[in-house]
């Protein structure tokens, strides 16, 4: 086991970014970029932790710097309370990456690849766990198929089996997700939340948001290298208090009335009319009143809240 450089610091964070800078010198082909501007944040240890931004915000910029991919330029990173700046290998060891490329060779086993990625790590033989991850990712009964065999879904499993075999607190996920169809997607997520529930936090990028809404219960949204958000995801969906309501009325509307507008109103197709509302401020049965008043008889009903999608589309754009 690693001697672990220790320092004193709040011990219920898995990961804490401090004032972190990452600036790419400028080069004949390209100007000096700065892709982490100040970045702080926090990951609580055994949560589910979403990192959301735009392409090119700066989430693997991020990562890679954890990783030990990418030098930052200054900050401080801590993982699992090992400071980045005097154990690095312990940093790394503290986290499993699963990147969102697929890297292994095509003509070793499952079992093979677990195996070196465990050498390569310093895990003993006897201390391995290939099977058992193998097993709690479904990938049992494919240990000594050739990996060139094995579906798109089961591959980014054995990716997270061969980000766990040296048994890290952390797990991030970069785009786990992309290019796998609906069922393995839910069989993967069903995998990343028996880890969570065993007590690995678990930090995920994507752009899926409504995966980040359903699993995750921290987001923080970065852009154009700052962290524009980092709360629970019940605060961050409470910073839009707008809901939407479709009534599909008797009759094609031509027109809206004067007193609709008030509320937002818009068409959607011939014969609905949407409406937008803060429900603190007005209830659901005025609005039925306005259109009624108007002349429209209803025929259907349906509502929208907020989703994270809103609440990252204005942050994003505000800070733009």
């Amino acid at each position: 086991m690693p001697e672990y450089a220790y320092i004193t610091m709040d011990m219920t964070n898995a990961l804490s970014i401090q004032n972190l800078v990452k600036r790419y010198a400028k080069t004949a082909k390209s100007p000096e970029k700065l892709a982490l501007n100040d970045v702080s944040l926090e990951v609580p240890k055994g949560s589910m932790f979403a990192l959301l931004g735009p392409n090119g915000a700066g989430k693997s910029t991020l990562i890679n710097i954890l990783a030990g991919l990418v030098t930052k330029t200054s900050g401080k990173a801590f993982a699992w309370d090992i400071d980045l700046d005097i154990d690095p290998r312990g940093v790394r060891s503290a986290i499993g990456v699963v990147p969102q490329e697929i890297n292994f060779d095509p003509f070793f086993t499952p079992k093979q690849i677990l195996d070196i990625q465990a050498g390569m790590y310093g895990v003993p033989s006897a201390e391995r766990r290939t099977m058992e991850l193998l097993s709690m990712m479904g990938l049992a009964d494919k240990a000594d198929a050739y990996t060139r065999q094995l579906s798109g879904g089961m591959r980014r499993r054995l990716m997270v089996a061969k980000a766990m075999v040296h048994n890290p607190p952390i797990l991030i996920l970069d785009e786990p997700t992309a290019g796998v169809d609906i069922e393995l997607r839910q069989q993967l997520w069903a995998n990343v939340r028996a880890l969570n529930q065993q007590g690995t936090t678990v930090i995920l990028t994507t752009h899926y948001l409504e995966e980040a809404e359903e699993l995750c219960d921290r987001i923080a949204i970065i852009n154009h290298g700052r962290v524009i958000a980092n709360e629970s995801k019940e605060n961050l969906l409470g910073k839009i208090e707008g809901k939407d309501i479709r009534f599909r009325v008797d009759r094609d509307v031509t027109t809206l009335p004067d007193t609709l507008k008030a509320y937002h109103a818009r068409t959607e197709g011939t014969r609905t009319i949407a409406l937008t509302y803060a429900p603190k401020d007005v209830k659901a049965d005025a609005l039925i009143t306005a259109v009624q008043a108007a002349g429209y008889k209803i025929e259907d009903v349906s509502t929208r809240n907020s989703d994270l999608e809103d609440v990252f589309l204005q942050l994003t754009r505000a800070a733009a």
